[in-house]
């Protein structure tokens, strides 16, 4: 007979995801009985997509997959995949570039962006059309096949779904990792760009997609991985903004793309969607994906978010997109303003022929006024005023063309352009800063650990090192930041990364670092064990070995006073080769005496004090007097 822990753990992991997905499905279908249209779901997605299939959203998707389970190496540790070798560290290290934007840091990373790609892709597939112009034709032949036969592999639907449309994905991809700034990693940015082409064709429909569907796939996702959670208050350890995370020239970079992709489909059909739709939509998906979040580093764990810049650039070029998707080609300078524009500027008279001219025609009056004297020499003079009438025609031309040159700038074309300054410009900014060499990958450390090309090691306060090819002339002290913690350099890989900070370590007191490459991972190991004496800052050790290897000393804080004086002396502790000390100093005679720290419910003596260790807490005792000096971290 099955207990009754069995019987739950079946009802929750089995029964309960059935059900919930059967109630989904009957749901959808009940509601496509009710919504009554002249065209059925299926006959509009068939209409644009082979079989009414998104396969070329499916091949990307599952492509990601593979990346994240058998290049980082999830398969083996889903929540832990091998990170550090596919990030765009420089252009340097092809890897990095080329499979940055197909990796990700852990699961929750890799299932945010997937069910991102999950609700845009197959509507950016969808506006693109797997059919010759997007959509399918309506006329078959005799024989059941369409009326517009497939004259070449351009044309074929089958090869633009399952090739043409996945390669101009991986296209994208490589280019936000190309042009991304920094050591970025993630779908993300391939994620706003078919977000911002599906934007342009389908405003209304994308942004419910982004703002709700998403949120819905995320929720039974998780309902169903884990029906009944248990979550139970507890310290977390300190960390920079949620926003301080994120690439946010990378989210821009591929949001500019997928709009100047979808820009050009719009005017190769000649479709224009209604503004007001897509300045909404544009304004929404700006503000409610924090493209808005424009920050920098400061020193000391200090984060700058310049948000009103940020909120007026995301209205701005919300209105500059609409332009460029919406406006007509109407002159951005009326003609009359371009025709006064240009007299002001260049006067017909200051011509470089003007005066020539005049006089030629002054000389031809008079061969004309001589011409009474005989018809022979009036012709001659007609003859010769001829090409100077024509040449004063060709000035003339010459002047309006100037003076239309203005107007002849339409406002469609005018924002699009200004499209693809802002695109320039996010794709620029990111160059100087891929072009990073790590010229040595060694730091000052009193250990480090090497698994092949990588060096593995603990320091603080050591300069970090991407952020020195910005560095340029009274900026240089601004962008300048340190680095504490445990740092991973390769110099065959132009890699450098504080992978795990300081403050981080403090908290945690021992991590794991996945280091490897396509097909292998090592592990590493770092461990920090400190006391805090009462009052003062902590003294620690930091400890760090590869898997399978002893640990060895990597870092030794200095020593730190306890607040407190008893019988008129002053306990200090310090860390001496790996050993935790503690100082005795009297006040009066400065004589000082040293003993180690005691092991568990022990005690020692030094400079006529006491010293208990009970648990976590060491204690000093004189006279009948017993007080805490330090507590283990």
């Amino acid at each position: 007979m099955l207990s009754l822990e069995t019987v739950q753990w079946v009802l929750l992991t089995v029964v309960l995801p059935i059900v919930t997905v059967a109630t989904v499905l009957l749901s959808v279908a009940v509601v496509s009985r009710l919504h009554r249209t002249d065209a059925r779901w299926g006959d509009v997605a068939r209409s644009r997509l082979v079989m009414g299939v998104p396969w070329g959203s499916l091949i990307v998707i599952a492509l990601v997959w593979c990346v994240y389970l058998f290049v980082q190496d999830g398969i083996t540790a889903f929540d832990d995949p091998v990170t550090i070798p596919y990030r765009a560290y420089s252009y340097f290290y092809p890897l990095g570039m080329l499979t940055a934007s197909f990796s990700h840091a852990g699961p929750n990373h890799l299932l945010g962006n997937l069910a991102g790609a999950a609700v845009v892709a197959p509507i950016a597939e969808y506006a693109w059309g797997h059919y010759p112009g997007g959509r399918k034709a309506d006329s078959v032949d005799s024989d059941g096949r369409e009326a517009d036969s497939v004259d070449s592999w351009r044309t074929n639907p089958w090869i633009r779904a399952l090739l043409v449309f996945p390669l101009v994905v991986v296209a994208i991809t490589i280019l936000t990792s190309l042009f991304a700034l920094g050591p970025v990693i993630g779908f993300s940015g391939v994620v706003f760009a078919f977000a911002a082409f599906a934007l342009v064709h389908y405003p209304i429909v994308t942004i419910v997609g982004v703002l709700g569907v998403q949120g819905v796939l995320l929720t039974l996702y998780r309902a169903l991985r884990n029906p009944i959670g248990v979550y139970v208050a507890e310290s977390s350890p300190p960390s920079a903004p949620s926003w301080a995370g994120i690439a946010i020239q990378g989210h821009a970079l591929g949001f500019f793309i997928g709009l100047v992709l979808g820009i050009a489909l719009l005017r190769r059909r000649g479709h224009r969607p209604d503004a007001l739709r897509i300045w909404i939509a544009i304004l929404i998906f700006g503000f409610a994906q924090g493209l808005w979040q424009i920050y920098w580093f400061g020193g000391g764990n200090v984060f700058y978010l310049f948000q009103g810049p940020g909120v007026l650039i995301v209205t701005v070029l919300a209105l500059v997109v609409t332009v460029a998707i919406t406006a007509s080609e109407r002159p951005i300078v009326p003609e009359r303003i371009s025709r006064r524009f240009t007299r002001v500027r260049r006067p017909p008279s200051d011509s470089a022929v003007a005066r020539p001219l005049e006089l030629a025609r002054n000389s031809g009056d008079e061969s004309v006024s001589d011409s009474r004297a005989g018809d022979s020499a009036g012709a001659d003079a007609t003859a010769l005023t001829a090409p100077l009438e024509r040449i004063s025609e060709l000035v003339a031309t010459t002047d309006s063309r100037d003076s239309s040159r203005l107007s002849g700038i339409g406002r469609r074309q005018a924002a699009f352009t200004l499209v693809l300054v802002v695109l320039a410009v996010l794709a620029g900014m990111a160059i100087p800063v891929n072009f990073f060499v790590l010229d040595d990958a060694n730091v000052s450390s009193d250990a480090t650990v090497e698994i092949e090309d990588y060096t593995i090691q603990y320091a603080e306060d050591v300069e970090y090192e991407l952020v020195s090819p910005v560095r340029v002339g009274p900026l240089s002290d601004a962008v300048a930041l340190d680095a504490s913690g445990v740092i991973v350099a390769s110099e065959e890989r132009q890699l450098w990364a504080e992978v795990v900070p300081a403050r981080q370590l403090e908290f945690s007191s021992e991590e794991s670092i996945a280091v490897g490459g396509p097909g292998w991972r090592e592990t590493v190991h770092v461990e920090r064990i400190g006391w805090e004496p009462v009052g003062n800052d902590s003294v620690y050790q930091v400890e760090i070995w590869a898997e399978g290897d002893d640990p060895q000393l990597a870092h030794e804080s200095n020593g730190s006073r306890a607040d407190v004086r008893i019988d008129d002396q002053n306990v200090t502790m310090s860390s001496v080769d790996g050993e935790f000390t503690l100082e005795v100093e009297s006040t009066e005679t400065r004589d000082v005496e040293t003993t180690t720290v005691p092991e568990s419910n022990e005690s020692t003596t030094a400079g006529g004090l006491a010293f208990e260790r009970e648990d976590d807490t060491i204690y000093a005792a004189a006279d009948g007097t017993r007080i805490a000096i330090a507590n283990e971290e």
